[in-house]
Parts: C-alpha cells; structure tokens; sequence
C-alpha cells in the first residue's frame, strides 16, 4: 500500500512516461503490465516492502529475481536522472524513490548498510550509443508500469518503449526484452559494472554471433547468449576498440551489442555466472538455463519459492498479516548465497579454490545480525541451510584461522564485531542439529580463537582486543573502540560455547568451566552507580556516560568538537545495550533495582519508541529495527510480568512491519529482521545461544511447521485477534506448558501447541 505523497508522485511520474514514449519513440506504454501466474504462497509475498524509506531506518531490500538462497539477483541498480547518486540510497543498488536506472545487474546484497555486488550489467537502448558515457544517460522508469513477485521482475522503460523482464536460477539469470520500436534494439554488456560504479579490470569477449564470455578480473566470471544473432562493438577504458571480438581494460571493459530491428519480438538473455572459473559459468549456464524458455524458468523458479515458504502454512483472516508474514519468509531465504558451482566447485578463502563434500558452500552470512534469530529459523524449517552454512563456517576456518564474523564472497567482509559464528554452532548442538564430530572441531576454533592460539601461517589471530579481555575481565576503553559492546558480545558467545561443552559431556568440564566464567564477564561492566553498561578503562574507571546518547549523535557531534560521548558502544545507546543479559536475567534484575524497577524502566523504554516506523531519528527507546535489543521484550518475563511481552511483542508486530516500501523499522541485513517476525507471529522467541525459547504472542491463527525430519509442529492460537493479545494459557499435546518458556526437544519431533488468547491478561 502506497502512502498519499508515493501516489502523488507515481501519478505524475506516469503523465511523464506517457510524454517521454511519446516524445522519443512515438510509443504509448503497454496498458497493462504482464502478471505472472503465482503460486499458494507466493501469491502472498511483495518485495518491494523494505525497498523505500530513510536509508539507514528503512529495509535496504531490492525487489529483483532471484531464486531461494540464490546467487543472482537480478535487479535494476537505481538512479537519479543524470546519473546523480548517493550511496546510502539504496545500498542493495535499488531505492524505492529513486526514478532512472543504469540498467540490470546480477548480483548485490539484500538489506545491509554495505555497498556490494552490480555484477555483469546489462543496459537496453535503441539505436547508436557512446558506451563510456553509458553512466550520464540512466533510463526512465515508474513504479506505476513495474511488476516484482518471487523469481521474476518487469518494468517498461519509456525512452526506449521497451518492456524489461527478468527471472533467474540458483546460478544463472534470465532476461526478456520486447522492443517496440523499428529503430535497431541494443545491449550493453559491461564486464566491470559495479555498484559504486567504481573503476575495475576486467575483459569481454565475442565467441559467435550468439554468444559472449568475460570476467570481472580474479573476482568472477560469465558466460552469456542471446537468442538473436548481433554484431558488435568492444570498448574499453573510455575508447571504442576497432577490435569488436574483444575488450580488456584496467578501468573497465565491455560491449554494445546490436540486433537491427526486433519491433515487438522478444529477445532473450541466459547469463551464467562463477566466482570460481569461466569453466563454471559454462557449466552453470548449461546446467540451469542455456535454451531454456523465460516462462519455464520462471515457472520453475517460482515453485522453488512456493516449496521454500510453505515450510510455514499460516492461517489468517487478516490479508495483510499474511502479506507480511509470507514476505518476510520470502527474505529470510534470499540469503546466505549460494557460492559453489554445479560441479561443487567454489571459490574459497584466500582466493583459493575448493570442492564441497556433502554439503553447498554458502557465503554472505551476516551473522552478527543472523545470530539473533535467522539461524534458529534455519534449524526450524531449512535445516539444510543450517547445516550448509556451519559446515561452510568450518571449511572457512580452516583457511582463515577463525570462525569470521561477517563472511562475504570468498572472504572475511570485517564487519562488526563478536564471534557470532560460536553462536550459531553451539545453540545448533544444543538443538541436536550438529554432529559430535563438528562440535569438538568447532570447539577446538573456538579455543584458538579466544585465547589467540590460533596456528601460524593463518591470518586471523584470534579476537581484537582479546588479551584484555582475557586479562581484566573486559574491553577497557583505552585499549579498544566499541569496548562495553564487545564485552557483552565475547560474553555472550562465551556463554554459547559453555552450554555447548556442557552437552558434549564430563570430558568437556574445563572447558565449560573456563567458558562459563568468562560468560559472567559482562557483570564487569555494569556500573552499579548508573545501573547500566559502562565504559571503563584499564585502570577500572568508569568513563564518560550519557545514557540516551545514540553513537550515530556521536558522527554529527564530531563534526564540531572532538568529543564521542557513546564510543563504548556500536549501533546503539546504553539504554539499547542495558538488556544484554541474557547469562544471567536474574542477576540483571536485581542489579537494576529490583522487579518493580526492572519492569518499570523496561516498559519505558519500550515506551520511548519513535512515533513512527523508519523515523528519521530512531532514537534511544525500543527499536526492533537494530538487532543487539531483539530480545528486550521477553526480559519482562525474567522479572513475572510476561503480560507486558505479549503487549510489547504484538505491539512491534502490529506496528513496525507493513505492506509497504517503508514497511520496515530498519536494515533487514540479510534477513535478520524478517525471521524476527517470524517466530514472534508464531508465538515465541529464542534465548540466542540455548536450547530454550520464550513464550510470546502468536499473531496468526494457525501455522504448521514441516520440521527436519518429517515432523509438524501444529501452532493453534484460539481467539486470536488485534486485540486479544494476551496469552490465557498454552498447551503441548495437551499438557499444560508450565512457565513462560520451553526447551527445543518438545518440539524437536512435533506436535500440538496450543494457545488460548483473551483481552485481558491472565
């Protein structure tokens, strides 16, 4: 749904279509766009939710092709006219306001605030074009002629009166072009595209009248071919090549293709591409899509996505609950990426290469943002993602002397902070979805990591700031950035991993002990003075603290004085960090003042969320859109008042995600944020790092889980409504669920929870 201004805006921007075609083709545009047939499930995803809003508050999401945990995206990298840009408008390379587009790449990242991907663009244009100016003249597009649902997306283009559509494979991507104009159709195949449109090296060149190949130089590679004959035109480093087979170049490379005039006769693209050899773009293309027909793959795409969603069946009467709830499925399973070839190949660390042995090597695991909740869904309803993206983990520490904290492509993006991998692999144990054999190895990297014994010749060396941390207890603030956040995330994985050495058994008692201890570390930074999480330094004193004050503040506030009053902390506020307890919830209780206060103070927090979804300033209260205070809501369970995590969660469900370009309160940073909804509509949410889970508030009347193994969890929540959101009871299989939370093997084999909701609280 469109808010007034975006229907202002498209009515406008459809006048200015109509003149443009009109005025440069002498062509209306089509009265109606194609609408692909959908599917049970995918009838219920829009993915443009996530695509428009401030940029750092809204969801970074794109709405292009691509299939289940896919590598192509295949998507229009947005502009402004003339090719004006900004980089934080849009960091997956589309931005809902933005009006021209550079053309159709194959690859970016799905909502996180990092600029990546544009990979092998193509551009459609009629007649003669100057492609090293190819950036100065973007297309012409409106949402008004624009069509995206799960594997495919459509847009007219005026200036050129051309339709664009667009669906892709695991590996491969597929476009349809209708020309309706008699001037000579064109393409433009750039080989160093970008979405920073950075300078690159890389080649082209013309193997048949059909086909080309080229490669973004040691980075990736394609295969493409055409489904009409063309000529051609090589370019490269800002000239025209008098060669026209083939073009390489430090800056960039690439070539126009030209194929005379196809007036309302579809041209068809298959583009397969590798990041580990041209041989596997080859194989990919001849493997997925080579000669296939657009509806085919398609069609085929689009029951990939149906069979991926209906993992989760819902039951709702209200529509828009089931757009949301299925959207937010749809990205929670456009990534991690699936980097290897059809003959297993894949490009490793180290720019190595290497073969995947019973498992797909997967990358582009945000798992700082992930941990918190992706990867438990995982293990619900993917479970061969779970066990693809640990084993991958394993394979990259390996090479890389540690678990990364951020992988993207063939390496360590850097990203954050923490050892979230430990995370994920020791709650996956806990829930049985990991074997022994991975679980002593992954527990020997993460000793290595922690204590900074990790081999040499490998390049990680273990945590930054490590020592310290090891030798008082915490990060002190003169010897590390961000040192309260990355104390309570040590402790916090630390924590993992002494859960994990407990299940492996007696055999494990130091280690568990050892962990356990360092688990508790972030009781060293809990100043009893202000009862929150401070800064200290070495010397243990306490630092400058302010607790409303946001370091994003801390970028503005620099501008004029040197002074970061929020430095201890990354992406947040004290007060987004004050819950980060979840070792010892009791503890954090106490230490705030008691279950009066604690709840007292929680509910205003809760309260201090910004008046809006996406808001400019998001300010220090609530705010689900940043993944560190996930959690928050069900701290009010830790201190007896699980009433008021049934009113905050369905609070947040109601009122922070839409079916709208800015239906999001934040990054979705690969997901994160949609498996939040998730398993809050459901009706409950993990302890990150346990086998437990807490009770929430389910927001749908019915939902069945297929679960590894063949089994169905049922979820029946009687009188469910928008207003009766308070749990009255909940039963398993007919047995009474005593307390507000439950362990993984109740449900580990299926079954029957059933909620009773009432207006009131229980």
């Amino acid at each position: 749904m469109l808010s007034p201004l975006a229907r202002i805006g498209n009515f406008f921007m459809a006048i200015v279509m109509v003149v443009m075609g009109l005025l440069f083709t002498g062509q209306l545009p089509p009265r109606q766009m194609p609408q692909p047939e959908l599917g049970p499930y995918t009838q219920y995803v829009n993915p443009f939710i996530g695509t428009g809003a401030i940029p750092w508050a809204g969801g970074m999401g794109h709405p292009g092709a691509v299939a289940p945990f896919g590598r192509v995206h295949l998507c229009p990298d947005t502009t402004w006219a003339f090719g004006l840009n900004m980089e934080r408008f849009g960091t997956s390379g589309y931005y809902y306001a933005k009006t021209h587009t550079f053309g159709f790449s194959h690859t970016r990242i799905h909502g996180s605030g990092l600029v990546d991907g544009g990979l092998f663009r193509i551009t459609p244009q009629l007649g003669s074009t100057n492609p090293p100016r190819r950036l100065q003249r973007p297309l012409l597009f409106s949402h008004e002629k624009e069509v995206a649902v799960p594997g495919y997306y459509g847009v007219w283009l005026p200036e050129i009166a051309t339709l664009a559509e667009m669906t892709a494979t695991v590996r491969t991507g597929v476009h349809r072009y209708t020309f309706n104009s008699g001037r000579d159709a064109m393409l433009t195949i750039d080989a160093t595209s970008n979405l920073r449109n950075d300078p690159r090296p890389g080649s082209i060149r013309v193997i048949d009248e059909y086909t080309i190949e080229g490669e973004m130089r040691d980075h990736a590679y394609f295969r493409a071919e055409f489904s009409e004959p063309f000529t051609a035109v090589a370019w490269a480093d800002g000239k025209i090549l008098a060669d026209a087979t083939k073009a390489s170049g430090e800056e960039e490379a690439g070539v126009t293709l030209n194929f005379g005039n196809l007036r309302g006769q579809p041209l068809t693209v298959w583009l397969g591409m590798s990041y580990a050899s041209m041989e596997g773009a080859r194989a990919n293309l001849a493997a997925e899509s080579s000669g296939v027909d657009f509806d085919d793959v398609y069609n085929a795409t689009r029951d990939a996505w149906d069979e991926r969603l209906g993992s989760i069946d819902i039951k709702s009467s209200d529509r828009e609950v089931m757009t949301v709830f299925y959207s937010s499925m749809y990205r929670a399973m456009v990534h991690p990426t699936n980097y290897t070839d059809v003959d297993s190949v894949y490009r490793a660390f180290g720019n190595t290469r290497a073969t995947a042995e019973g498992f797909t090597y997967r990358s582009d695991l945000s798992l700082w943002d992930t941990f918190r909740s992706t990867h438990t869904l995982y293990g619900l309803i993917a479970p061969d993602i779970q066990h693809d993206s640990i084993q991958s983990l394993l394979a990259m520490a390996e090479l890389h002397g540690a678990f990364p904290r951020w992988p993207r492509m063939g390496g360590e993006g850097g990203s954050m902070f923490g050892n979230p991998a430990h995370v994920v692999i020791a709650e996956a144990y806990l829930k049985g979805q990991l074997s022994d054999e991975d679980a002593l190895a992954s527990l020997e990297i993460m000793r290595n990591t922690v204590f900074r014994t990790v081999p040499e010749g490998l390049p990680n060396r273990g945590r930054d700031f490590g020592e310290e941390y090891i030798k008082y207890g915490y990060v002190p603030t003169d010897t590390g950035r961000i040192s309260v956040s990355r104390t309570l995330e040590y402790a916090w994985a630390d924590w993992a991993v002494a859960n994990m050495a407990s299940a492996m058994g007696p055999a494990f008692a130091e280690d568990e002990a050892v962990f356990r201890d360092l688990g508790y570390s972030f009781k060293n930074v809990f100043c009893p003075e202000v009862r929150y999480f401070r800064g200290r330094n070495a010397a243990g004193e306490w630092q400058i603290f302010t607790r409303h004050f946001h370091d994003y503040y801390d970028e503005i506030v620099s501008i004029f004085i040197p002074v970061a009053f929020s430095e201890p902390y990354s992406e947040g506020s004290p007060r987004h960090y004050r819950m980060h307890a979840v070792q010892d919830p009791q503890w954090l209780v106490e230490s705030i003042g008691g279950e009066e206060v604690f709840v007292r103070e929680l509910d205003i927090f809760m309260k201090d969320a910004a008046r809006t979804r996406a808001a400019l300033d998001p300010g220090s209260g609530w705010w689900v859109g940043n993944q560190h205070n996930y959690h928050a809501p069900f701290m009010f369970i830790e201190a007896r008042r699980p009433d008021l995590t049934q009113q905050w969660v369905r609070w947040t469900l109601a009122n922070r995600f839409a079916d709208r370009e800015d239906g999001l309160d934040g990054n979705d940073d690969l997901g994160a944020l949609s498996a939040w909804y998730i398993l809050n509509a459901l009706g409950f949410f993990p302890v990150v790092g346990s086998d437990r889970y807490w009770i929430g508030s389910p927001a749908v009347d019915q939902a069945t889980l297929l679960l590894d193994g063949g089994y169905e969890l049922r979820i029946v929540a009687h009188n469910q409504s928008a207003r009766n959101v308070y749990v009255q009871s909940v039963t398993f299989n007919g047995e009474p669920i005593e307390g507000w939370s439950f362990t993984h093997d109740l449900i580990a084999k299926g079954g029957t929870m059933e909620f009773t909701m009432g207006r009131r609280p229980a």
